[in-house]
């Protein structure tokens, strides 16, 4: 390797941890964020770096660019208007000092957020991440989705109407998140449904999703009465399971465990000192490729 070509690879893995995290936020899939950045790298090592003034500008577009080509690649296969999947998780200990981990879960980019993003098409999902969430100029979007900065402007602004609509602020305070959440755990594993709908929001929206190839694959159950009638499940998995604290997505979550296993990762969205929001990853394919701090196995 030349020293040219050393000191291009320093510069790509200083902004590696930015561009896992677009592509995070754009893709809801860490492995293909993965992919995503290794592509970037590639076009990067194609190029001419010399005539590059500003690297990380320049990434943020090309990182941008591939994923938008995977998006409407995804769009073309689906035949439901969503996958009926959650987004990946991302978990990290409470005290975290990763820098990786701390550039993806930043500004709680949580689960629930991330389906919404899932939502949008591809065009509205670029500009509404590298915009709101990244600080780009829709100058420097619109070559990315061929439109001009005012069409850009518009994809941004329709994409926030409905990520404001459908994805509630959590509370800032990750350990008023946590109180929230052990609560909830105290009603589960007591079976108590008058604690359970303390603590639920009236429009709390829940989802479980075991994977393809189990029976039901994504379960969604909406309100707090429906998702407090799941109570005896509740208290089955907080008697049968070890559950430790972690965070999900930068928010409040659960690692569950029978006899050593894995068995769920569990993320609360809390605002308002109520969860709005439940989403539970029990497909044991997708558990057995996550990348968990060691101790929480």
């Amino acid at each position: 390797m030349t020293e040219h070509e050393f000191l291009t690879a320093r510069r790509f893995e200083e902004q590696r941890p930015q561009l896992k995290a677009v592509a995070y936020r754009m893709l809801g899939s860490l492995a293909e964020a993965e992919d995503a950045v290794q592509e970037t790298w590639l076009k990067l090592a194609r190029s001419g770096s010399d005539d590059i003034g500003n690297l990380g500008g320049w990434l943020t577009t090309v990182v941008g660019r591939v994923c938008l080509d995977m998006l409407r690649s995804r769009w073309l296969r689906r035949e439901e208007p969503l996958e009926l999947r959650l987004p990946d998780p991302v978990v990290s200990r409470e005290d975290t000092g990763d820098p990786e981990q701390q550039a993806l879960i930043a500004d709680s980019v949580g689960l629930a957020l991330l389906v919404v993003l899932d939502a949008l098409n591809p065009a509205e999902r670029l500009a509404f991440v590298l915009h709101d969430m990244f600080g780009m100029a829709f100058e420097e979007i619109a070559p990315i989705v061929d439109r001009t900065p005012a069409a850009a402007r518009k994809l941004a602004s329709r994409a926030r109407l409905r990520v404001r609509g459908a994805a509630p602020e959590p509370d800032p305070d990750p350990a008023a998140q946590r109180r929230v959440v052990d609560a909830f755990l105290v009603a589960a594993r007591g079976g108590d449904l008058n604690a359970l709908l303390a603590v639920l929001d009236p429009d709390v929206v829940l989802r479980a999703d075991s994977g393809a190839a189990l029976p039901g694959g994504l379960k969604v159950v909406r309100g707090a009465t429906s998702v407090a009638g799941q109570a005896a499940t509740f208290r089955r998995m907080a008697t049968l399971t070890t559950s430790r604290p972690v965070l999900v997505n930068g928010l409040a979550g659960l690692v569950n465990t029978a006899d050593g296993d894995l068995v769920s990762v569990m993320s609360f969205t809390v605002s308002g000192n109520r969860i709005v929001a439940i989403d539970i990853l029990a497909d044991p394919d997708r558990l057995a490729r996550l990348d968990l701090p060691a101790e929480e196995l």
